[in-house]
């Protein structure tokens, strides 16, 4: 049985000074600037900015999802050519070590030459079937034994479609009408979530997007993470009427804000003697952050859970799930209805079960665990010894920090933030070779295929960075 070790990665070559494929070697000769400590005073981004305008033409904002535009950091994107392990390389040659990971999904890294050719051979006997096939049990199988809360699961395309099933399915079960959620937690655009809290912790929510009907918020409370009081005073105001609880386990979606277990215990605690079902939003921290999800790693078993990002290997996927006799609700078990044309489709399938395959090896989470440790570390150390006020944490491959004093326990903590001199760190990183998320306001993502040496170019360049600021 292979293992994992500080030099190398189950499945992913790893690329240092010999490139993986002709194709990388080919891209290597037209490289710009090495990720190195220098720093870049001008990264060249000619063609980016050629196809980007172009973009603007085409596309609203000249992106497909609104982070990507990079409003938030200033500037304007680059443009990716391809991907390849812990590294992205855009249009115009320019190489960075990549901590996006398309956002989560790429933690065997990107590009897999097992995954790949896994993918490759599926390929050949068909992209889309809109029928049951055998690679849909398999993936069921796998999530079913490693997931404590899953007894049954359906496969959808999205993390959204997962949320929003997922919500539809708690009322159907339990006959109420109303939801609750946490200010700070994304699940998704679908109407329900578009939300914003409240100045009162058991204030009715508002539409958070034009088009959005009052209605369509008007049965969505709000609480505040880590308050298990402002979740009784939510409870109180509403009993009986509450048909679930959804909740980012570890939230990633206001930066990387980490729960207490006397958080989630206590709100299974509530939500059970109210009548109400508990949701886990795992579709960031499902497979990323413990073999068994959030779940495990907090010994806290919901009632449903949803799943996306890791499940696909860097395929369109989604899922939820969770016991039984709620499940058995889903068309066309029973009367709550639900479909989709590419659910369950067999590069999806296949992708997954390749990915979650690599990350049953042994060492893999523990190699998550220490790449990202040693980057946090480092880049807090970084910010503190050049006088930043910064604060932050990890659970295995999932990590983030924050320009401000004190602890990031919520939303409001984070919205305290300085993310103006986020941004300014975030395009000196980027002109160093370190792709980051571009919004102050995002986790981030190590994988397998981080080696050491990635490691300490980061926080050498963070370094740097944070001296500049």
């Amino acid at each position: 049985m292979q293992t994992f070790s500080q030099s190398f990665v189950i499945g992913t070559p790893v690329c240092t000074q010999t490139p993986c494929s002709r194709r990388v070697r080919h891209r290597a000769q037209r490289i710009n600037a090495t990720v190195a400590t220098e720093p870049r005073t001008q990264l060249k981004t000619t063609q980016s900015e050629k196809i980007f305008k172009e973009a603007q033409t085409m596309l609203p904002g000249g992106v497909n999802s609104p982070v990507r535009a990079f409003k938030s950091v200033g500037g304007q994107p680059i443009i990716f050519e391809s991907v390849k392990g812990s590294k992205c390389y855009d249009v115009d040659g320019n190489e960075y070590i990549d901590y996006v990971g398309s956002w989560g999904p790429a933690i065997v890294g990107h590009a897999n030459d097992e995954v790949n050719a896994a993918l490759k051979a599926q390929v050949d006997k068909g992209t889309s079937f809109g029928a049951p096939c055998e690679l849909e049990n398999k993936l069921a199988r796998v999530v079913i034994d490693r997931v404590p809360c899953l007894e049954m699961v359906r496969f959808v395309n999205s993390g959204t479609e997962a949320c929003l099933s997922v919500l539809r399915l708690m009322r159907a079960f339990t006959g109420r009408t109303k939801l609750l959620k946490f200010s700070g937690c994304y699940h998704g655009h679908a109407d329900s979530f578009l939300v914003q809290a409240g100045s009162g912790v058991a204030t009715l929510g508002l539409p958070d997007s034009p088009g959005v009907p009052a209605a369509s918020t008007a049965a969505t409370l709000t609480a505040q993470y880590n308050n298990l009081d402002s979740v009784r005073d939510v409870f109180a105001a509403n009993k009986g009427e509450i048909a679930g609880v959804i909740l980012e386990p570890v939230v990633g979606n206001s930066g990387y804000i980490a729960p207490t277990k006397e958080f989630l215990q206590g709100i299974q605690d509530i939500a059970r003697e109210d009548g109400a079902l508990l949701c886990f939003d795992e579709v960031m921290t499902g497979f990323r952050i413990a073999k068994g999800c959030a779940q495990e790693y907090f010994g806290i078993t919901p009632d449903l859970t949803t799943l996306g990002k890791v499940i696909g290997g860097g395929l369109p996927v989604g899922a939820y799930g969770g016991r039984a006799d709620i499940m058995k609700m889903v068309a066309p078990s029973g009367p709550m209805y639900q479909a989709g044309t590419l659910s369950g489709n067999p590069l999806a399938m296949t992708a997954g079960l390749k990915t979650l395959e690599i990350l049953d090896r042994p060492g893999a989470y523990e190699h998550l665990e220490k790449v990202t440790g040693r980057l946090i570390e480092g880049i807090l150390q970084a910010g503190r010894d050049a006088g930043h006020a910064v604060t932050g944490g990890h659970i295995s491959g999932m990590y983030g920090f924050f320009f401000v004093d004190g602890e990031v326990n919520n939303f409001e903590d984070a919205a305290k933030q300085d993310t103006a001199k986020f941004g300014r760190w975030h395009r000196g990183m980027l002109e160093r070779g370190i792709y980051l998320a571009p919004s102050a306001y995002e986790a981030g993502f190590t994988s397998l295929a981080h080696t050491e040496d990635d490691i300490d170019k980061t926080i050498a360049a963070a370094r740097e960075v944070m001296q500049s600021l």
